[in-house]
């Protein structure tokens, strides 16, 4: 099965080297002016990286001894969950956008104006739903002081998840929202009916399939680290 792969290109690394990895990511995705090609590239890079800290987890100086640390990964049992739900949400709506963009396609093709605008209303609609989703996700992944540098580490990876899936679909709102990058261009308008550009559609169809295959790769590395917190808390 794809969820057992393991990163052949990643061994087993100190915590300090997967902090840093976690920081280029955050770095590499934080740029005001960051594209879907980047986020993409950020999603399979952090996927890579949670397949270093389910290595780092099974190190013999990082694993599970007092019930205080059982506590912890415990509570990150929890927290996987979470995140394991809002990549099934982001999968929906990857497969909903390419739905409606077909549908936007064909009703460009026929000049129906009022099923093209019926369209993009869903558009903006499955966006903010997610986009409702994520930032819930995001208030229950907080970390505490006390926890140790596992479960930090595993915290801070949580955020920037989250935050990627937020910049995803803050993107993908921007597509419909901001004249500048938006499938609604004045030139295509008849009678104050927006028409979409059927090749900006192709353009964002592509996009989402690379969307959703970086969120495909994460979501696979975020099922074999928890199979490993399982196996650390049933050890």
């Amino acid at each position: 099965m794809a969820f057992h792969q393991r990163s052949i290109s990643l061994p087993s690394r100190p915590l300090s080297k997967v902090e840093d990895e976690l920081h280029s990511i955050e770095a590499y995705v934080s740029s005001p002016s960051k594209t879907t090609k980047m986020i993409s590239d950020g999603l399979r890079r952090l996927g890579d990286t949670y397949s270093s800290i389910e290595e780092t987890m099974c190190l013999p100086s990082n694993q599970v001894c007092s019930s205080q640390q059982r506590k912890l990964f415990d509570r990150e049992m929890e927290y996987s969950l979470e995140l394991l739900d809002l990549c099934n949400t982001m999968n929906e709506v990857f497969t909903e956008l390419k739905s409606i963009i077909q549908d936007l396609q064909v009703s460009l093709r026929k000049g129906d104006d009022a099923v093209v605008q019926a369209k993009i209303q869903s558009y903006i609609r499955l966006v903010k739903k997610a986009k409702k989703h994520s930032k819930k996700t995001v208030k229950k992944v907080a970390s505490d002081k006390e926890d140790s540098k596992m479960v930090k580490l595993l915290s801070n990876a949580r955020e920037i998840t989250t935050s990627l899936f937020e910049s995803t679909l803050d993107l993908l709102s921007k597509q419909i929202a901001m004249p500048k990058f938006s499938l609604i261009s004045k030139a295509f308008q008849k009678k104050n009916a927006v028409i979409c550009n059927e090749e900006q559609l192709q353009v964002l169809e592509c996009c989402i399939a690379d969307l959703e295959a970086g969120a495909g790769l994460l979501f696979r590395r975020l099922v074999q680290t928890r199979v490993t917190l399982l196996n650390i808390l049933g050890s």
